[in-house]
């Protein structure tokens, strides 16, 4: 017969060897192996304890090639998982700290499930949870990287508290279940990347969200309102139910605060903050007067509610707009409106047309604003970014499912950058009417294929574009370099010179570019369409004799601008 020590060291060696089997398997885990694809949870926040507390059933979904044994959940630090089951059996988890910058934090608290059986590539299973702790504010994932304390709370604002509330999601904080690798913000561009990946992962998916609040102040929420009227339960004054379509792209968003409400125009609102009246009438009177694309068929709902920290960078998220309130509004808060309203007028499952038109739609009001040259000002403002972001790319094979083409790319500020200049390129080759009937058409329901864009500017154009989209959508071809190989003119009348101009790209994506030719007096534009590493020629009429050749006003995002001008040789017979 064993003795009691030697059986207590047998069940150490045992414990040791399973936390050893479980450290190794974690070395070996496919974090990003599931998509949540459904969220149906119940919240319940206690802003004079800073607590959340969520139970809920979440739908995982197998998009790894081989079937999974084991599922990775993760929530912040600053939250505990109390269980996982599915059905009504307890699942083995074994729950561990997670260092990533994708909650605020600067750290996770992940819980490693095994689940009952297998799940096949593409096979779904239900899971319910249960979790809760506190939301304060931290911001310790930029103070360790050096950012000061003050500017690092301007930035990570969220917290549960009895004066404000107000948690993003995932990228701020993880107060809903996701999946994903480590992201660190000293690594360049991890943070994005990983970011990236799961949004794309969780554009379809969906969310039903139950609030309820131990505070009588208005909930707002970054989805729909869907208007249950329930009776609380005891310690419960407020009660609200929402939901959500496209939480990965959209940042599931929820605050609570001493909130007063302006309509406008029966559909958007400005909430604010007492004392705040003047401000919030200003702001309600630019929204009312904004339409970024008119006569698209999305909605317009968008609430606009004030942020009461005065240093803080606006932020959006589906239908939510939160801001700081400027006594009088001016241009930046004009363009942030202006953004949120195309998100809500035109919402897509893909983020580069989704991000890419809200974007555009700011580069448009300036256009209509203060003309065309401001527009272009604004666009060279934001050239330096794309060209570094692609200098840094080694150009993929020709296939679609690179990552680094804009249909896929995870580097969110690269891809709002480039989706922005692929707009205002297509919104010049198919001048506004042609733009106006494809916004108008366009149905997100509808894009379930990478063709569906391409395919409905060919249904209400002239224009065959595929040869555009492969180049800055489904392919990273980089950008196009133009130079002006050659230009010679004649006298074709008494009162007219004609100028030959060909065109070389060096670049590997094609553009339509326009085509400058200055004579004394004036200048005339031509727009010619040159696909990469080739040569077009156009010919252009003058009233007098040709100066200069400029190719490209600023339009088209080139990889270089220094060999745009070309002088004319004078006049020949």
């Amino acid at each position: 017969m064993k003795s009691l020590a030697t059986k207590r060291h047998t069940q150490t060696l045992w414990f040791l060897c399973v936390l050893c089997g479980s450290v190794l398997n974690c070395f070996a885990l496919d974090r990003e192996a599931f998509t949540i694809t459904n969220y149906d949870l119940n919240v319940r926040i206690e802003p004079e304890q800073h607590r959340l507390g969520v139970r809920g059933k979440i739908t995982l979904r197998n998009d790894s090639a081989t079937p999974q044994k084991v599922a990775v959940l993760q929530i912040s630090s600053s939250l505990s998982w109390l269980s996982i089951k599915a059905g009504d059996k307890g699942l083995q988890i074994v729950t561990q700290p997670y260092t990533s910058d994708i909650d605020h934090t600067g750290a996770l608290s992940e819980a490693i499930v095994t689940l009952p059986q297998p799940v096949a590539p593409k096979g779904t299973t239900d899971l319910d949870i249960g979790y809760e702790g506190i939301i304060v504010l931290d911001a310790t994932r930029l103070t360790r990287i050096g950012t000061p304390e003050d500017a690092a709370q301007s930035t990570d604002w969220d917290q549960i508290d009895t004066e404000f509330t107000a948690v993003r999601g995932a990228g701020y904080v993880a107060w809903y279940p996701i999946a994903t690798e480590s992201a660190d913000l000293s690594e360049g561009n991890s943070l994005f990347e990983v970011l990236g990946r799961w949004k794309n992962r969780e554009a379809r998916s969906e969310m039903s969200l139950f609030f309820q609040s131990t505070q009588e102040t208005t909930i707002l929420f970054s989805g729909t309102p869907n208007g249950f009227i329930v009776m609380p339960e005891e310690g419960i004054v407020k009660v609200a139910a929402f939901s959500m379509i496209r939480p990965g792209v959209n940042v599931p968003t929820f605050v609570l605060a001493d909130y007063k409400k302006i309509d406008v125009k029966g559909i958007s609102t400005v909430d604010f903050l007492p004392g705040r009246d003047a401000a919030a009438a200003s702001y309600a009177d630019l929204l009312g007067g904004l339409d970024p694309f008119p006569g698209a068929r999305g909605p317009r709902r968008l609430q606009v509610a004030q942020l009461p920290y005065p240093s803080t960078s606006p932020f959006v998220s589906d239908s939510l707009l939160l801001t700081p309130f400027k006594p009088i509004p001016a241009e930046p808060e004009r363009l942030t409106l202006v953004y949120a309203l195309a998100r809500q007028e035109l919402p897509s499952p893909r983020p580069w047309i989704s991000e890419g038109l809200a974007h555009f739609a700011q580069v448009l009001d300036i256009e209509r604003q203060h003309g065309r040259k401001a527009a272009l000002e604004y666009l060279d403002a934001h050239r330096a970014l794309l060209v570094e972001a692609e200098k840094n790319i080694v150009l993929p094979e020709d296939s679609a499912s690179r990552p680094t083409a804009l249909i896929n790319m995870t580097d969110e500020v690269h891809q709002q950058s480039k989706a922005m200049w692929v707009w205002w390129m297509l919104h010049d080759m198919l001048d506004g009417a042609g733009l106006d009937r494809v916004f108008f058409s366009y149905n997100a329901l509808d894009d379930k294929e990478t063709s569906y864009m391409p395919r409905l500017i060919a249904a209400h154009s002239t224009r065959d574009l595929t040869w555009f989209f492969e180049d800055w959508v489904y392919h990273d071809r980089g950008l196009p370099d133009f130079k002006v190989e050659s230009a010679f003119s004649r006298k074709a009348a008494a009162d007219a010179f004609l100028v030959t101009i060909t065109v070389a790209n060096l670049g590997a994506a094609g553009a339509e570019v326009p085509v400058i030719v200055k004579f004394e007096g004036g200048e005339v534009t031509k727009r010619l369409e040159v696909r990469g590493k080739s040569k077009a020629t156009i010919r252009v009429e003058t009233t007098s004799a040709p100066q200069e050749i400029v190719v490209n006003d600023g339009s088209v995002p080139e990889s270089d601008l220094t060999n745009n001008v070309f002088k004319i040789a004078p006049t020949q017979k």
